[in-house]
């Protein structure tokens, strides 16, 4: 037991020395790390069923050693040396255990830092509405709703409540007053805490993740008595969330539920994290933010004509994720062909990149010409001076 904690504290050690995000520990090949995006292995020997099973016994609380045998799996939240903390997943694979680690980052980022859209800045100090967090797992979602409410937490005096599976970030109180929960441990499920977090003069609820019907219900509504509610959703873009929203609920119950939401939304922030050159990462963002014009989209089931409505709302801070895309590109931080991956039109983005080269190119060409040019007006002007001087030579 003592030599496999000194063992994972050697490998937390390393994940932090490389800056890696990620460390993987599965059955039949050396611990893995994941650093700027690329799966790189450890020096380090393979490693067998106990080694994983040691590995896991040494940091596991025992409630989640019991749901591991129960239910498979389970996840929990350490902290490490120095202050810095892990997310962790434990799970069974082929009857073996595995692991993934994930470093969460131990300072908050400013918005700057994360390039978060203007538009995120009006949309937290509303007194109520629902605010959509979106993007697949490991896209960074957790570090906005931390930055969002840091801002908060230094400017404005507010009661939060946040309901996560597990607690990643801790936040100290500043001005506001925080109450962390998590769920499993502080409330059984986000659904009871949104419950509860109703009967505490909340002004803001983070909800970890919107996973079910109940719990989606159960947001929309805090955000219609009065609250400002945070929830993320593992969607890709705005228009798919609203129908990924409205495709958990039953039939019968759906037209209620368009209304409720147009109604409660207040905006969807879905954002991807890109391999950054020369290294690191940066997020590209779709933003929409709810005019009247979008709620009405929703009401009525339009939900094919939202991008178009993004695209005619940039006066409102909106923008599609393959703007984000192409910007990044240009400014020359993203590979081209990380950006045509992550495209929700990829042909289009192509056309938009090629046209784009060239111009550059045209614009080289230019450069180059009007080079030439110069060069040609500095040889005539030789020319006419050599011209001057012979025949003033032949006057004499």
């Amino acid at each position: 037991m003592a030599t496999s904690s000194v063992l994972i504290d050697k490998l937390l050690t390393t994940v932090i020395q490389l800056k890696a995000n990620d460390l993987h520990i599965t059955v039949g090949q050396p611990p893995v790390v994941r650093q700027h995006g690329r799966m790189r292995k450890l020096d380090t020997k393979s490693l067998d069923n106990d080694d994983c099973t040691a590995l896991m016994k040494s940091i596991t609380p025992d409630r989640c050693q019991q749901e591991l045998q129960e239910k498979g799996g389970a996840d929990f939240a350490i902290e490490f040396t120095g202050g810095v903390r892990f997310r962790v997943a434990v799970f069974k694979q082929r009857g073996n255990i595995g692991m993934v680690m994930r470093r969460i980052p131990s300072g908050f980022l400013t918005f700057e830092q994360i390039g978060m859209p203007e538009a995120i800045k009006r949309l937290i100090t509303r007194p109520r509405g629902l605010l959509l967090v979106t993007g697949p797992t490991g896209s960074g979602k957790t570090t906005s709703l931390a930055s969002m409410l840091n801002f908060i937490n230094h400017n404005y005096d507010k009661h939060v409540i946040t309901l996560e599976d597990p607690i990643e970030y801790y936040h100290t109180h500043q001005k506001c007053t925080f109450n962390q929960r998590e769920i499993g441990v502080d409330v059984p499920s986000f659904k009871e805490g949104i419950r509860r977090a109703l009967r505490m003069d909340p002004d803001i609820i983070l909800v970890g993740e919107m996973r079910d019907l109940e719990t989606i219900h159960a947001a929309i509504e805090a955000a219609e008595t009065g609250h400002i509610v945070f929830g993320t959703l593992h969607t890709n873009g705005a228009a798919s969330t609203i129908n990924r929203i409205i495709d958990v609920f039953p039939q019968e119950q759906q037209d209620q539920i368009r209304t409720q939401l147009s109604t409660a939304l207040i905006g969807v922030l879905s954002q991807a994290l890109m391999p950054k050159k020369p290294d690191g990462v940066v997020a590209a963002y779709e933003m929409m933010v709810i005019t009247p014009a979008i709620a009405n989209l929703i009401r009525e089931n339009k939900t094919y004509r939202i991008d178009s409505a993004i695209q005619t709302g940039r006066k409102e801070g909106m923008f599609l994720l393959d703007e984000s895309l192409f910007k990044l590109w240009q400014k020359g931080l993203v590979a081209k062909e990380e950006c045509l991956m992550r495209s929700a039109k990829p042909a289009e983005l192509a056309a938009r990149i090629a046209r784009a080269e060239a111009g550059m190119m045209e614009e080289q060409d230019d450069e180059v010409e009007e080079e030439e040019e110069e060069d040609d007006e500095d040889e005539d002007e030789d020319d006419d001076e050599d011209d001057r001087r012979s025949t003033g030579m032949k006057r004499r």
